[in-house]
């Protein structure tokens, strides 16, 4: 599957030094915004405020626009694969994000990991490669990275014993807020690309 023509392929033509470019400044985003933003929101909206305490909403949506904007623009199966496993990496090592709940979400790794790319996956082949409705192949990405994460977490519960707070921590982090981020990330991606695509054809 990884070796289909549709992930060395890219919505708009970029050069090979754009695609260089445009692969490191998204693998440093995915690696910073969990890092970077639970820090900035609890600095400029204090602790107890209801963004701070959602901060994986805002580094989740902001993730996705980046695996989202990979799945248009990035060429290279191998490029794609890298990058989807830059984020979890990052909140896993910074414990930012989903704070006492951290340590359990290495369990969920391989599920992230699949998850994120059914979701390029899902945007190259129907939107990229067959020109097919973005809204659509956005449907089938985010429906199969939300059953693929929460499929893998109720396996983790059943394998793993955790505290019952983290366990209500984890079921919205790996339910509910997957479909939330998803969904604002395939949106703001798709306008960021249209806005961009329309500067360059008005140049």
């Amino acid at each position: 599957m990884l070796k289909e023509n549709c992930l060395n392929e890219g919505y708009y033509e970029i050069s090979k030094l754009g695609n260089i470019l445009l692969i490191i400044i998204i693998s440093a985003c995915m690696f910073l915004v969990p890092i970077l933003v639970p820090t900035a929101l609890t600095a400029v909206f204090g602790a107890e405020s209801t963004i701070a305490n959602n901060s994986q909403i805002v580094v989740g949506a902001i993730i996705n626009t980046t695996l989202v904007m990979s799945a248009i623009s990035v060429k290279g199966w191998k490029n794609i694969v890298a990058l989807i496993t830059v984020p979890s990496i990052s909140a896993l090592t910074s414990g930012l994000v989903l704070s006492v709940a951290s340590i359990f979400t290495v369990y969920m790794i391989p599920a992230i990991w699949i998850g994120n790319l059914l979701l390029v996956y899902s945007i190259k082949r129907i939107y990229v490669k067959n020109n097919k409705n973005f809204v659509l192949a956005s449907f089938i990405g985010i429906l199969g990275k939300a059953l693929i994460i929460f499929t893998g977490f109720n396996l983790l519960t059943l394998l793993v014993s955790m505290p019952e707070h983290v366990q209500m921590v984890l079921t919205t982090a790996m339910g509910s807020n997957q479909v939330i981020t998803a969904i604002l990330g395939c949106t703001i991606a798709y306008g960021i690309t249209k806005v961009m695509f329309q500067s360059n054809k008005n140049n």
